[in-house]
């Protein structure tokens, strides 16, 4: 008797995947209807949350500030933008607001190493130390800084050259509440940067400046020009430490943040709205071209 015939396996067939949007269009829509599970009670309020928040805290006021420059006439602005008193004021306040940021910057990333790299008796009190000009109010870090710098001050009596009511005495504000953005800035990065690298460098026979060059300041770039350009930032906008120590003399120790109270308390609200409108666009320029630089530094450094 014969068996009967053993049906063959039918060919397995692959199972079907789900189809997906093609293009780079299809997978930006893929992702944006994929919902994720968050702390935050769901995008769209969180997201209309945030766009009410900067309207209200950062683009309403400066848009008021556009606004109120809007109704002069160009000549008005001009001769309130680019008097002889008011350059004089902006060229003071950029440059030796510059100048602050970069020397900060410099012994910034000094400081910082030390206390990353170091342990030391006192180390816990310079560390909060540098955090003092963050917690003092602005005005008794003026008064103090005049005290000190004044020409019958503790330390001012000893120099050979006048600092106090002097542009000298508005960077050494600047200086003083712009360090720890800098030391603040660099420290995680210092805290997370291996010794290995060092190591591996002295080993392959690299010099100590040529591991700094080649190896450390690439890493710790980008959070130095973070802080550079916080510390920078900063001291655009001081005023209360400033005025102590700067003497506020017109054309020589005046501050372009003096100038606009000034104007405001003259009533001549138009000129110090134009002015704040100039400082306004310097400023967002500068830091614009600070963030290209850090994109860019970050962009070489991924490559």
């Amino acid at each position: 008797m014969s068996a009967a015939p053993v049906p063959s396996p039918s060919p397995s067939r692959p199972t079907p995947r789900p189809s997906r949007p093609a293009g780079g269009s299809g997978k930006l829509l893929s992702r944006w209807l994929i919902k994720r599970h968050t702390v935050l009670p769901g995008f769209d309020l969180a997201l209309g949350f945030t766009l009410f928040y900067l309207s209200l805290i950062v683009l309403v006021p400066l848009s008021a500030t556009f606004l109120k420059t809007a109704t002069m006439t160009w000549p008005a602005f001009w001769e309130a933008v680019a008097s002889p008193r008011v350059v004089a004021s902006y060229r003071l306040t950029f440059g030796a607001s510059l100048a602050a940021a970069l020397i900060n910057a410099a012994f910034g990333l000094v400081i910082a190493w030390v206390l990353v790299r170091y342990d030391f008796f006192g180390k816990r009190f310079i560390d909060a130390l540098v955090d003092l000009p963050f917690a003092l109010p602005t005005a008794v870090a003026g008064i103090t800084l005049t005290a000190l710098y004044a020409q019958n001050g503790l330390i001012g009596q000893w120099l050979p050259f006048k600092v106090a009511f002097t542009p000298l005495g508005v960077f050494v504000a600047l200086l003083f509440i712009g360090l720890p953005f800098v030391v603040r800035t660099l420290q995680p990065v210092l805290e997370d940067l291996s010794s290995e690298f060092e190591e591996a460098a002295a080993t392959l026979g690299a010099t100590r400046w040529q591991t700094f060059r080649h190896v450390i300041l690439p890493i710790v770039s980008p959070a130095l020009i973070t802080g550079f350009a916080l510390a920078f930032a900063r001291a655009l906008g001081e005023y209360g430490s400033v005025i102590f120590i700067a003497g506020n003399l017109p054309m020589v120790s005046e501050i372009t943040p003096l100038l606009i109270i000034t104007k405001l308390e003259q009533y001549d609200y138009q000129g110090a709205t134009a002015i704040s409108v100039v400082m306004l666009l310097m400023s967002f320029v500068m830091l614009l071209v600070i963030n290209l630089l850090q994109a860019w530094t970050r962009r070489r450094q991924g490559q």
